[in-house]
């Protein structure tokens, strides 16, 4: 199936007289997760991960991706004719590099320049600026032999109310508009999914778990032209949009719109959100400025409203939580449970609450071996049965008007080998001491990372992934800038400064190809804590609550201040838990909230 598509589309590169063809992951906007429309990567791959590149040569084919997909790669492309890359191992070209070694003088590289950023478009215009290597961007050669390809998305847009956003779109405006000042712009181009809906207190539901809405804005220093299929927008948003100056226009008018922009305006634009087509589209005499969207940092930085209402939410999810491992604990050998019948229980359990309107991303639920795949998603084929032995991780979250979540736990279902308890334990020991950092202003994820991989590191074990990401509003669940990892990945923008008021995921783990896989997850708030003389100390809350298994732990592994954090995070779950369940509920939780 896949060696056909191959087939079929080089024929097309060969028509074309086209030597190869780059498909990345992204829509229109490079949002990280997509649309069916857009997952060309997948359909001409058969890789289902929501990261990743497929160069495809008259000669060969490769596909680009990271640590959290490798496993789950090298079983997809079985079969396929394409070679996977490990992106960031030791002696894997990039993707500049691979292409550097097979284009040659004459050749012409091709992509859909709306699915590639324009940092990419022009960085490989400088790479081949001095060589006979042509570039072509208007072709979108996947669409040709994709006879079933799903339409775009039609859904319904919808206001986020100010009760929840906490500030209105009009005053987010004035922000960003100041921002545009102190740079000289007059224009700005914002591509974002993420930020507009920040920015216009704007959700839809045009990528799976992710309440963003397909559109483009431009914004001067007193109109904003919105670009959107009008169809989806209602008399309350039409309203709402009439009263801060905002002018519908069509979604396809951008690429025509940027193109009559005065050689007199500047341009202020994000390179990697606003993709290579619209930028190859403004004429060429125009000043652009290629700096973050002002909204990047912005939305970033919670506001009080926010920030009660994400305490909130973790609350509701919680319950949903402790409710499904009292489920999953008592029921495990008695009744038949599967990877994809317990995921989908926890989604029941979520979606009882009125305030959740969808889960964040598609749950995770690998038992055994399947955990050891950072995104393992089950099939019909690989769906597990669970019995009363080994472990089974679950990485979740759900989409609440109230905020975004996202939590791991691994669920101990009966024996485990005593390795398996030192690399629990020492996945929790990781978790705890970063929840439990001080740290001085100024300091990044890169900073504080070794605090959750030491004792992992200590074991001689990495896991090929950050140890943490920020999470939006109502809105996409991974968002930088801000993360923890130990070292900078360039692509990835986390790496900024931590801030007062910034959501970020604590999830370290053990992948182990074969076996088995654990890693346990909460979520902080970043907080000011006390300014001793000049020097501005900070540190995290923690906002998820939830059992952390008992089962899986053994505390002489741990030093006494991280039991003594384990205890008193335990008595805070019971204590704001417990009044939303029943009896046996609450008598199962005491068991799970001991102090040890």
């Amino acid at each position: 199936m896949i060696k056909d598509k191959l087939q079929r589309l080089r024929e097309d590169m060969k028509a074309k007289n086209i030597f190869a063809y780059v498909i990345p992951s992204a829509d229109f906007h490079q949002s990280e997760y997509v649309g069916d429309y857009f997952k060309c990567r997948q359909f001409i791959s058969g890789f289902t991960g929501s990261a990743g590149a497929v160069v495809v040569t008259l000669d060969e084919a490769g596909l680009w991706t990271d640590g959290r997909y490798f496993i789950q790669a090298e079983e997809q492309l079985k079969g396929s004719t394409i070679k996977l890359f490990k992106m960031g191992e030791e002696g894997v070209p990039t993707i500049e590099q691979y292409l550097n070694s097979v284009l040659k003088d004459g050749d012409t590289l091709a992509f859909d320049g709306r699915v590639m950023s324009a940092k990419e478009g022009y960085g490989y215009e400088k790479e081949y600026a001095n060589k006979n290597i042509n570039i072509v961007y208007e072709y979108d050669l996947i669409d040709a032999i994709w006879e079933d390809r799903p339409s775009m998305s039609e859904e319904k847009a919808f206001l986020l109310d100010v009760k929840y956003a906490g500030e209105s779109s009009q005053d987010k405006l004035s922000k960003v508009r100041s921002i545009m000042k102190k740079q000289n712009s007059t224009i700005h181009i914002l591509n974002s999914l993420y930020d507009i809906a920040w920015l216009f207190n704007i959700r839809g539901n045009d990528i799976k778990n992710t309440p963003v809405i397909l559109s483009s804005a431009v914004i001067t220093l007193d109109k904003v032209y919105f670009f959107i299929d009008e169809n989806k927008l209602n008399d309350e948003i039409k309203e709402e949009f009439n009263k801060i100056g905002i002018e519908i226009r069509d979604y396809f008018e951008i690429y025509e719109f940027v193109k009559n922009i005065n050689k007199d305006e500047v341009v202020l634009l994000d390179g990697t959100t606003v993709n290579y087509t619209i930028y190859k589209n403004i004429p060429s005499n125009v000043t652009i400025i290629d700096a973050p969207n002002p909204t990047f940092i912005f939305k970033a930085i919670k506001n009080e409203v926010e920030l009660q209402n994400i305490r909130d939410c973790h609350i509701k999810d919680g319950v949903a939580m402790t409710k499904f491992m009292y489920w999953l604990k008592t029921n495990i050998g008695k009744m038949k449970i599967t990877e994809i019948s317990a995921a989908d229980k926890l989604e029941e359990l979520r979606r009882n609450d009125k305030e959740c309107f969808d889960l964040s991303f598609s749950t995770i639920a690998g038992y055994k071996e399947h955990a050891a795949m950072m995104h393992y998603s089950a099939t019909e084929e690989s769906d597990y049965e669970l019995k009363q032995e080994g472990m089974l991780l679950v990485d979740s979250g759900g989409q609440y008007y109230t905020g975004t979540t996202d939590i791991t736990r691994t669920y101990i279902l009966g024996d485990i080998t005593e390795e398996q308890k030192l690399h629990y334990t020492s996945v929790l020991r990781g978790m705890i001491r970063l929840s439990k950092a001080k740290f001085l202003y100024g300091c990044r994820g890169l900073n504080l990372d070794i605090l959750a991989r030491g004792p992992l590191w200590d074991i001689g074990i990495d896991y090929k992934c950050g140890t943490g990401h920020g999470i939006g509003f109502v809105s996409n669940v991974h968002e930088g800038p801000n993360g923890f990892r130990w070292k900078i990945v360039p692509e990835r923008n986390d790496s900024c400064i931590f801030e007062e008021g910034m959501v970020t995921t604590n999830e370290p783990g053990v992948y182990i190809e074969g076996s088995h896989g654990i890693r346990i997850e909460n979520e902080l708030i970043c907080q000011r804590g006390p300014k001793v003389g000049v020097d501005q100390f900070m540190e995290f809350e923690t906002i998820t609550f939830a059992p952390i298994d008992l089962d899986g732990v053994n505390p002489e592994y741990m030093e006494k201040s991280e039991i003594a954090w384990l205890n008193n995070y335990h008595e805070q779950v019971f204590e704001k838990i417990s009044p939303y369940l029943n009896e046996e509920e609450v008598e199962w939780l005491k068991k799970y909230t001991r102090a040890i």
